[in-house]
């Protein structure tokens, strides 16, 4: 039986035995929207997601909940995150993004995450990075400045999880992750109740190794006593680490680009990044390289919208008219460009970020 742990770094490559053996269904519903994420096929599986696709088709109302953990400073893998939930929330979405400051605490060791003040000032680091990409502020909010019914319902939902079923779902009973699980379902959950938005049909993007955590939800949103939907999710590709075989991770620095990085940092990573080139100049110009395995071209995929500079350095990466060092080049100028935006994006939105980690 397949493993996936939900807090690891390791990337899922088997998607189609996941699939079956956990009961995802494989994406179809590409043609939903001509947006770059739909059209290079970033989404890879769901669960229930015709009940979204039928309520944006019919102009129906629909809700979105999206978070991320306060474990560390985001990076482009968490950009992707972010990227989705804008499109969804253009589609029609009524829409929240969690930043999750109590769950980033209690599920890392002190060692990463020391206190709950460090979470907090993760948070608005975190927040800043939201609004500079394009998120509203008043779609925003942390765990720890919520409502008295959403700990009301989080208290609820504990009553629904045995020992047994925790430990079937993640592999161990640690009490640090259960009460994460705990205010992640009631994240999903809580915004279908009467004080948030009110039933209606849920999504939640999230990438494969999160799917313990949609099938708890699922389950539980079955046994407790509110009128809601069973919420749905899809599955989108994790954009894999610098380096070959993980994806990028905040516990691993140098297989991430990070939205706070300087520009020499940016430089240096790419620099040594891991690419689908040949061992020589001549042989790559003769046979071309691979960019079905290299990890500038897929920062190229998930974050570069150009779908006409895509193509082209696809083919010419194929052909050999591109060698490796002018492919990095050409990704160090673009990053280069939207992190220096975004940095500026996020010195401006850091007191608004504040206000909503901190009430104030």
């Amino acid at each position: 039986m397949t493993k996936i742990d939900a807090w690891g770094s390791n990337k899922i490559t088997n998607y189609k035995h996941v699939f079956k053996e956990f009961g995802l269904n494989e994406f179809k519903d590409y043609n939903l929207t001509d947006n770059y994420l739909f059209k290079r096929k970033i989404i890879i599986a769901e669960r229930d997601f015709s009940k979204i696709s039928n309520a944006i088709k019919n102009k129906k109302k629909f809700l979105q909940l999206t978070g991320i953990a306060c474990s560390g400073d985001l990076h482009f893998g968490h950009k992707v995150d972010v990227d989705f939930f804008n499109l969804f929330k253009r589609l029609g979405a009524e829409s929240k993004f969690c930043i999750c400051d109590i769950d980033g605490y209690v599920s890392r060791p002190d060692s990463k995450v020391a206190t709950i003040e460090v979470a907090k000032e993760v948070a608005v680091r975190n927040v800043a990075d939201l609004i500079a990409l394009g998120v509203k502020p008043k779609d925003i909010y942390v765990q720890s400045q919520k409502e008295k019914e959403y700990y009301q319902l989080t208290y609820e939902i504990s009553k629904k999880i045995t020992q047994n079923t925790f430990q079937a779902i993640y592999g161990h009973v640690d009490l640090g992750k259960m009460s994460a699980v705990l205010l992640q379902i009631a994240d999903i959950l809580h915004v279908q109740l009467p004080f948030m938005f009110g039933k209606a049909p849920t999504i939640t993007g999230i990438g494969l190794d999160q799917d313990p955590h949609a099938r708890i939800t699922r389950d539980v949103s079955k046994k407790i006593n509110y009128n809601i939907e069973v919420p749905s999710f899809f599955y989108f590709i994790h954009q894999s680490g610098l380096k070959e075989g993980n994806k990028m991770s905040t516990s691993e620095p140098n297989t991430a680009v990070f939205l706070n990085d300087s520009l020499k940092e940016m430089e240096k990573k790419i620099n040594k990044t891991f690419t689908g080139g040949r061992d020589t100049l001549e042989e790559q110009r003769a046979k071309g390289a691979n960019p079905d395995i290299c990890k500038v071209y897929e920062m190229f995929k998930f974050h570069n919208t150009d779908d006409k500079f895509l193509d082209k350095t696809y083919k010419d990466c194929k052909s050999g008219n591109l060698l490796c060092g002018e492919c990095k080049n050409n990704c160090k100028k673009w990053l280069g460009k939207f992190l220096t935006e975004h940095q500026t994006k996020v010195k401006k939105a850091l007191p608004t970020a504040k206000k909503i980690v901190y009430g104030k």
